[in-house]
């Protein structure tokens, strides 16, 4: 059964069940990470919200490398009641929609090796698994700069929207 969500930007006083969903979805070692990700200044966070509560979010930042603008989704999590509804799909695709509404010539996004679901999702929304040779093509020398922008970790996997 598809979801009947929204998906919206957040406000700050979502930030409480965002957190919860952080701590149901992460393992402890990351949970850190993608709550100072979330309340950070950096970027925006989209959620999707069914009969005014949050099911899921997607944290996305935006950066440029070369004069080109690019956009990345760097969280992304549901609720584990919520999931297997469609709802990460949906968060994927509007963040693919308002990172290039705001002008990223690519959208990026990155997940743990590990993160089988995470990773087909982003497979269904039209994301490819791009390795070291991929990255270099798109950002030449920068590719390390871009490294440094989504705050890359070791077992971390980069895909590439295919627009």
């Amino acid at each position: 059964m598809k979801n009947a969500s929204s998906i919206r930007p957040s406000t700050s006083n979502d930030y409480t069940k965002i957190k919860q969903i952080i701590d149901l979805s992460f393992p402890r070692f990351f949970r850190y990470f993608a709550n100072q990700s979330v309340i950070s200044e950096d970027g925006k966070v989209l959620v999707s919200e069914d009969q005014s509560d949050i099911s899921g979010f997607a944290k996305l930042i935006e950066f440029n490398i070369n004069s080109k603008k690019y956009g990345c989704i760097l969280w992304i999590a549901v609720h584990p009641s919520c999931r297997r509804k469609g709802i990460a799909y949906s968060l994927a695709n509007a963040s693919i929609d308002f990172l290039k509404n705001l002008g990223a010539q690519t959208v990026l996004a990155s997940t743990q090796t590990r993160n089988n679901a995470a990773q087909a999702t982003l497979g269904k929304a039209c994301f490819k698994r791009a390795d070291f040779l991929g990255l270099w093509r798109v950002f030449g020398w920068k590719v390390l700069s871009f490294y440094s922008k989504i705050w890359y970790a070791p077992g971390e996997v980069i895909f590439i929207h295919n627009s």
